[in-house]
């Protein structure tokens, strides 16, 4: 297994050999050229944010990287069990040069990772990414001398303040959240979303008795599979179906992906977790949107109505948050229920997006799965190709775009195919070792049969260059 590099950081299984996986080896290389670069790019800024997800590995790598990070005289703030979000707003909020968020998000238990974050708090670029790499590479290190070793100190008091900045955004409505006395199941994966999603739901009011908490011990033991897909969360959905809910919340192991339930045990659709905050936010504030060139068109279809602009970018929370800057959007994120609100902070967060969206469904009055049909119907298929080391992805791309010449066609990452009421995108994932293909129509049977028949394609040319 090939150690998976892009802009999602520096990311694979732990244990197996040096250079083919996330020993504890790469660990240090990375976190010791990524605080060479911090030092470099800003050396009067000493200070770096770190914080992990519950995952077994965790607290190995945790101490590897606040160790490495300290050998190039850089003072370690950790946050100890935490999430994305709340690492993104602590970063700035001391003044940091930068931060590392050590979890693979959605990736199976065996996985970590190193998230790199800048001074601002939001994933470094990819150019910044690319002297990380090069440091690590040529093992271009600067470690300081005994006298100048940095410093290590824990705080946990920024999810406290990271929930207390979310009750303070103008559209959060506590008022119409207590009134509406939801009650609602809450899926954390056994991660840290199990000790803040409950925390944030008593901020807003939600009665403690009225949380019913599923896989909320931050063990990092998933009780099934992080990425929270429908099929994978049939424990949250059967609950609901036999209980008397409001709605199910789900997030994903570093807590910046939001699922939803409504009230009849029906997923609302991770597409329309965006597509339902961003209706809320539009209602109260005209302005544009932005999301990845793998999301639903919905949100397009609702910006548009409320008078805005919309525009996508390439895959990728860096990428989402450049265009969301270049365009002034007030709102924007990515189809796999990942929520970006600049008033808050611009990183993807499920906590933010709980606030808002409960506070949407409050005002509207009516029950999740009525809000859900409010919205354009698409349906999105996703799949995916496992990639073995011998397979040339660029060239398979090239050979689709040949074979599709006469669509419209977007490179901007991977391809990207447009037909009459459809599209489909296939690109190299930024996180895992595979080929995703998404397809979007607004039949689900249209959208799996454009999907096969590209998935067909791509097998046809890996066989035919064999």
């Amino acid at each position: 297994m090939t150690l998976i590099k892009s802009i999602s950081g520096i990311r694979g299984i732990v244990g197996g050999k040096t250079g083919e996986a996330l020993t504890p080896v790469d660990v240090v290389k990375f976190a010791a050229a990524y605080g060479t670069w911090l030092r470099r790019s800003n050396p009067a800024n000493t200070k770096v944010v770190i914080g992990r997800d519950a995952r077994l590995s965790g607290e190995m790598v945790s101490r590897l990287v606040a160790a490495s990070l300290q050998g190039v005289g850089l003072h370690v703030i950790d946050l100890g069990l935490s999430t994305t979000p709340t690492v993104e707003i602590a970063v700035p909020a001391e003044e940091a040069a930068g931060g590392i968020i050590l979890t693979a998000s959605h990736n199976p238990i065996q996985w970590n990772a190193l998230k790199l974050l800048n001074g601002l708090g939001e994933f470094i670029s990819g150019e910044e990414g690319a002297e990380v790499l090069r440091l690590a590479e040529e093992e271009d290190f600067d470690f300081v001398e005994v006298r100048k070793l940095g410093s290590y100190r824990i705080d946990d008091t920024y999810l406290a303040r990271h929930i207390n900045q979310i009750l303070a955004l103008p559209l959060v409505d506590r008022e119409a959240i207590v009134a509406a006395n939801f009650r609602i199941v809450v899926d954390a994966v056994n991660s840290t979303g199990g000790l803040a999603v409950p925390m944030l739901l008593e901020a807003l009011g939600v009665h403690t008795e009225q949380i019913l908490k599923l896989n909320c011990e931050p063990t990092g033991l998933f009780a099934h599979n992080p990425e929270p897909l429908p099929e994978h969360l049939r424990e949250i959905r059967n609950e609901i179906k036999n209980g008397s809910y409001h709605l199910g919340i789900v997030v994903d192991p570093d807590v910046d992906r939001l699922a939803l339930i409504c009230e009849d045990g029906s997923p609302f659709g991770e597409e329309y977790t965006l597509v339902a905050v961003a209706d809320y936010v539009l209602k109260n504030q005209v302005g544009n949107t932005v999301s990845n060139l793998s999301s639903t068109a919905a949100l397009r279809d609702v910006t548009l109505k409320a008078g805005g602009q919309y525009f996508a970018s390439a895959v990728g929370e860096v990428n989402v948050v450049t265009m969301m800057k270049e365009h002034n959007a007030i709102i924007g994120g990515e189809g796999n229920g990942g929520v970006i609100y600049p008033e808050a902070h611009y990183g993807r967060d499920a906590l933010v997006g709980i606030a808002l969206f409960l506070s949407h469904l409050a005002k509207f009055g009516k029950s999740a799965s009525v809000l859900r049909k409010m919205y354009p119907k698409y349906f999105i298929s996703k799949n995916k190709i496992e990639l073995t080391p011998d397979i040339d992805v660029d060239k398979v791309l090239d050979s689709i775009k040949t074979r599709y010449a006469r669509q419209p066609i977007n490179t901007v990452d991977g391809v990207r195919i447009e037909f009459d009421r459809e599209w489909v995108h296939l690109r190299k994932s930024n996180t895992e070792p595979i080929i995703r293909i998404y397809s979007e129509s607004e039949t689900l049977a249209t959208a799996d049969n454009l999907a096969n028949k590209i998935i067909s394609d791509i097998k046809e040319i890996i066989s035919e260059r064999k």
